[in-house]
């Protein structure tokens, strides 16, 4: 279930170019604090990913609620 949570929310994901100095910034909308931003778009979704599993985990710990919207609109 977790999988398919982060599948699905990572396909939610929009990234931009910065144009300050060119580097890549994500994020997931509906989810709060959860960004990234990386010198290229591979590494930009590679740290995306991380950020948005260690939210998930720290959500769990503190039992959090999950933006289901976030991941499955």
């Amino acid at each position: 279930m977790l999988t398919e949570y982060i599948r699905a929310a990572m396909h939610q994901a929009r990234y931009k170019v910065l144009p300050e100095d060119g580097t890549y910034f994500g994020e997931i909308p509906g989810i709060a604090g959860v960004w990234a931003n990386a010198a290229s778009l591979e590494d930009c979704r590679d740290e995306l990913e991380d950020v948005l599993e260690e939210w998930i985990a720290l959500s769990l710990s503190r039992q959090l609620p999950f933006p289901l919207s976030a991941a499955w609109s």
